[in-house]
């Protein structure tokens, strides 16, 4: 065994020291792998990007414990990303392959009626418009709410009557 497998680590059976030592190389490599996938990764949460995100975070793992080796764990993290990236600027080029890949908004009310049908669909029930309403508009009721959406990440959104 040479200075570099001593020091590295070879297959399942590593050191704590030689996890460690994976465990703050994954790290700076994960770091550089979001930073070129882009902000919306976290920033957006739609349900592609919490699968990539998913994905990611397990292959990594394997280089950490060994069960993979390093290099093909940064080779299949690197495609994730590559694919990630792709599908990310088909999706803003293109609004039907967007709306398949990232989902779109859904209203909830409008015109002082709840969408039940949308509701239904989103699982949502009126305690949770009324939990959105207070904790977007600092409002008890319906009064000052024009429309009411759930948006393509899960988040709910309230619009403010005009003049309100």
């Amino acid at each position: 065994m040479n200075s570099w497998e001593k020091f590295w680590g070879v297959g399942e059976d590593l050191t704590a020291l030689q996890m460690s030592v994976r465990a703050v190389c994954m790290f700076f490599i994960t770091l550089l792998l979001i930073r070129l996938s882009g902000m919306r990764t976290f920033g957006k949460n739609s349900a592609f990007d919490i699968i990539v995100t998913i994905m990611l975070g397990a292959i990594l793992s394997r280089g950490i414990t060994g069960a993979s080796s390093f290099g093909g764990v940064i080779a299949a993290a690197a495609v994730m990303v590559i694919i990630h990236r792709i599908v990310a600027i088909i999706s803003m080029s293109s609004p039907s392959i967007s709306k398949i890949v990232e989902g779109e908004s859904r209203m909830l009310y409008k015109d002082g009626k709840i969408q039940w049908k949308n509701m239904k669909r989103s699982s949502l029930s009126l305690h949770d418009l009324e939990e959105s309403i207070r904790l977007e508009l600092n409002e008890n009721g319906f009064d000052n709410v024009d429309e009411i959406y759930i948006e393509s990440n899960g988040k709910i959104s309230v619009i403010k009557k005009e003049g309100e």
